[in-house]
């Protein structure tokens, strides 16, 4: 198989991820529409707890470069193509990240409340140093997760609790961000828009190449399983 399918199809195999993705968005909708700007890094700092802490601190690491690896590895068995898109998708989040960052020079977190004289009422996490600058809107490892995870979820075969699973993840690295005082929420969920709409763009454009050695992988030398 070295087509893409059609987008209506497309919708409909990823139905899951696509609908969790989408009450997120407009959870998430809702509560910006509620709230002032740091209120969300507040609603943590008062609710912190070492397990929290180390939890985020540690999980917001599959938003990086080993998640990418890891993630190449295994889709080595599963389909060449999409494992050459992969670090091709990784460039390309780090392409939008940069431009957009430079574009809106929103400050971070700690910028932010350091000018409003209130950064000393946060309880930060030991060990996490802050970002600081004008880099904060939209969030690079939200966007980089989204991106990694949702691709995952459209290649992969089986797309129910999978596809469920990679969301969490995505989400959770979205989660962590604001917990570590990196980020907003605005930052957040600009950045899983734009991850998903990078991971897309990657999905169709790994169907470009005709060779059929590109539809073999490491396990059996075939396409991958039928999906469900």
């Amino acid at each position: 198989m070295n087509e893409a399918p059609s987008f209506k199809g497309l919708l409909r195999d990823n139905r899951w991820y696509l609908t969790a993705f989408t009450l997120a968005l407009l959870l998430g909708g809702a509560i910006l529409l509620r709230i002032q700007t740091g209120d969300e890094i507040f609603f943590f700092s008062d609710r912190r707890s070492y397990w929290g802490d180390w939890f985020f601190k540690y999980f917001t690491q599959m938003g990086e470069g080993l998640a990418y690896v890891l993630a190449l590895a295994g889709l080595l068995f599963l389909r060449y193509r999409s494992a050459l898109a992969l670090p091709l998708l990784g460039f390309s989040v780090s392409v939008v990240s940069f431009l957009s960052k430079s574009f809106f020079a929103h400050d971070r977190p700690a910028a932010f409340f350091r000018k409003l004289g209130i950064l000393d009422q946060i309880h930060l996490v030991d060990g996490v140093t802050l970002a600081n600058g004008s880099t904060s809107f939209p969030s690079g490892h939200t966007m980089s997760a989204f991106a990694l995870y949702s691709f995952l979820a459209f290649c992969l075969p089986r797309k129910r609790w999978t596809a469920l699973l990679l969301f969490a993840m995505a989400l959770l690295v979205g989660v962590s961000r604001i917990y570590l005082v990196q980020h907003f929420l605005q930052d957040v969920y600009l950045g899983a828009i734009m991850g998903i709409l990078i991971a897309l763009i990657w999905y169709y454009l790994q169907f470009l190449p005709k060779a059929h050695w590109m539809d073999r992988n490491l396990l059996s030398g075939r396409g991958p399983l039928a999906e469900e």
